[in-house]
């Protein structure tokens, strides 16, 4: 399988995009999130080559995507805008699927529900990575709900998200990468994770040290003051069972923000398309194809 290699303009900076698969197949753009780098879907590229033409790109910050130093360089509005340099560059004018995991998830909901791309993604997977607006509002109704157990969610969910307090804080989270995380990083990840071919990387250094600016640029603005935001789309949830991190009851509220909503659990920890490579590009697959099929009927019969 040949994979081509891209850089794309966006704005001021320049990011690391690769392409593979058959150009005729119906394009699926890959977003990955934190602190990874495209790489991480290498495992499900191998099973939905033969079927999409498939793109992914390192984000603002990561892998070998230029690095901008000042924080309000990675709020979301930015980030849409590479994924919209990226596709525009790619794949001009056509309609595509995107599928997106942790920060790549969280991200490209303002995509979805918003802007420029909003009526060009065919469909939407996104895995362990909530809208933050849609999280604002959850906070907001479950904080104080005492009777029916909200306040105890919230509690929890907020304990599972210690990272996020941790990365407000300037220049420590910068300096533990600096002092050798990255060198016990795929420690971390095959004691913890169950990933246990997780190996050393040359890129782990920086993206985990810039991209904690991605939860300072974004995170506390948009839970104090959140926007209504609804997707259009067909969007599949896919909840790993086992994540440490992002619990499934952050998207209890999902159905009201979606018009065709489709959840799936698996029995995988948080880095799902490390651990079940397989069943995450099935899960893609089926539900990329399926909506594909669906948005024919509908234009079909209008």
């Amino acid at each position: 399988m040949t994979v081509t290699q891209h850089r794309v303009a966006s704005g001021s900076i320049t990011l690391h995009a690769v392409t593979e698969g058959n150009p005729d197949s119906p394009p699926l753009v890959l977003v990955h999130g934190y602190p990874d780098n495209h790489h991480v879907w290498d495992k499900v590229v191998k099973a939905l080559a033969p079927d999409f033409f498939l793109i992914r790109y390192d984000v603002r910050g990561a892998g070998l995507s230029d690095k901008p130093m000042r924080t309000r360089e990675y709020g979301l509005d930015r980030l849409s805008d590479d994924l919209e340099a990226v596709v525009d560059e790619l794949i001009p004018g056509q309609k595509f699927h995107l599928a997106a995991h942790d920060w790549g998830s969280i991200q490209s909901w303002e995509s979805v529900t918003a802007g420029p791309l909003k009526q060009r993604i065919l469909s939407y997977t996104s895995i362990s990575g909530p809208c933050l607006d849609h999280v604002g509002f959850w906070l907001r109704e479950e904080g104080l709900n005492f009777a029916r157990g909200g306040t105890m969610k919230v509690v929890r969910q907020l304990a599972s998200s210690w990272y996020v307090f941790l990365f407000q804080i300037p220049v420590v989270p910068e300096i533990i990468w600096q002092l050798g995380l990255d060198r016990i990083w795929p420690k971390m990840l095959r004691a913890r994770e169950d990933i246990h071919d997780a190996e050393f990387s040359e890129f782990q250094k920086n993206d985990g040290r810039f991209g904690v600016k991605l939860y300072r640029a974004n995170f506390l603005p948009r839970l104090l003051k959140p926007s209504i935001r609804r997707a259009d789309c067909p969007v599949q949830l896919i909840i790993p069972k086992r994540d440490r991190y992002v619990r499934g009851q952050l998207f209890g509220q999902l159905t009201q923000w979606t018009g065709k909503l489709t959840r799936q659990e698996l029995d995988a920890p948080h880095w799902a398309p490390l651990t079940a490579p397989e069943m995450v590009a099935g899960t893609i697959r089926n539900f990329a194809l399926t909506a594909a099929v669906s948005n024919v009927a509908e234009e079909t019969s209008t």
